[in-house]
């Protein structure tokens, strides 16, 4: 694999990164599985593994799986999302932030983590008050870069400002969705990123899984069929419709509809990397099987007549867009103000 450079850290990562999430409970529960997919990425080429500390025994089947190996990987986790019942377990606090990292590192089975990411923006705690607290992981050599995820585009700004009103490490990198179906990044915050040096992995690819051809309009499935939440978007028929046109182009081009997706992703000058999360062998080799492809600026342009730049179809329902969002009072005057409006 080529490489390219995160951000300006002058560190080196492969432009497929290796996404956890679904090795250990939440996927794939066969650890000895889990960990001989993670080999298997890293024999075929790739350096940089992703993480949370959110995601089940994520972390442990990683720090198992880097046994030996460890200095030959660009290592990434996450904080923020709870892990436990304990109401001060999660956030961007100091207090937790400085309990966090030693259960990540303990976790991991390794003394330095390579990035370390705020999962997402917590409106409860100052800025200013986290990258105090990762600055002093920096400079005790427990961290070695920090970065950001889901924040919106004034977000990265106002992190920036801060790190360099107060003279804190500042992050280094973004994690957003981003996908063919899932371009809203291409008008803000990519342009962001690229302006103040930043590395950009972005996440779900694969959309989720509907970029692999799996998922077909007019066909049942036992996704389509099922209540839980995060899976409204496969019955999504917009969507369906766009992916038939995918499958279509892809085709016509010669290359798997995965394949497609994941080079469309890293085909953005302000992506660094795009994140894989395979849940089993099968998904990875597939992945690993698409590394060279490159698609030309006539594929380009006929994706962007299907999905327009800086555009989605509809959205992922486990995408995280904000409490302004999510929140219904917080974009609504009182009752009574409306009338009297």
């Amino acid at each position: 694999m080529q490489y390219r450079t995160l951000g300006r850290t002058g560190i080196k990562v492969t432009p497929y990164a290796l996404g956890a999430m679904m090795l250990g409970q939440l996927g794939n529960p066969d650890r000895q599985e889990a960990i001989r997919i993670v080999h298997r990425a890293l024999d075929g080429g790739i350096n940089f593994v992703d993480t949370a500390d959110r995601y089940g025994d994520s972390e442990v089947v990683v720090g198992e799986a880097l046994t030996g190996r460890r200095d030959d990987v660009v290592l990434a986790t996450k904080f923020w999302g709870p892990v436990d019942d304990d109401i001060n377990h999660r956030g961007a606090s100091r207090r937790w932030i400085v309990q966090a990292v030693e259960r990540s590192l303990r976790n991991l089975q390794t003394d330095y983590i390579d990035l370390y990411q705020l999962h997402r923006p917590d409106a409860e705690t100052d800025i200013d008050e986290t990258l105090s607290a990762l600055t002093d992981l920096v400079r005790q050599g427990k961290v070695r870069a920090i970065g950001s995820s889901s924040m919106r585009g004034s977000e990265i700004v106002e992190a920036q400002w801060m790190s360099e009103r107060r003279g804190f490490e500042r992050f280094r990198t973004e994690q957003p969705n981003y996908s063919i179906l899932d371009r809203e990044i291409e008008r803000e915050i990519l342009p962001v990123t690229q302006r103040y040096g930043m590395g950009t992995l972005v996440y779900s690819p694969l959309a989720g899984g509907m970029l692999t051809g799996r998922y077909r309009a007019g066909q049942e499935n036992d996704v389509f069929r099922s209540t839980r939440t995060g899976m409204a978007h496969f019955r999504d028929e917009r969507r369906l419709a766009v992916v038939e046109q995918l499958i279509a182009l892809s085709a016509e081009a010669g290359v798997s509809l995965t394949h497609l997706a994941m080079a469309f992703a890293i085909a953005h000058p302000g992506v660094t990397s795009a994140i894989a999360g395979p849940r089993t062998m099968e998904q990875l080799d597939d992945t690993l099987a698409g590394v060279d492809v490159s698609l030309s600026d006539d594929i380009l342009d006929r994706i962007d007549a299907i999905v327009p730049p800086g555009e989605s179809v509809g959205a992922m329902d486990m995408v995280y867009r904000g409490p302004e969002v999510g929140d219904a009072t917080l974009r609504r005057r009182p009752s009574a103000q409306r009338s009297a409006a």
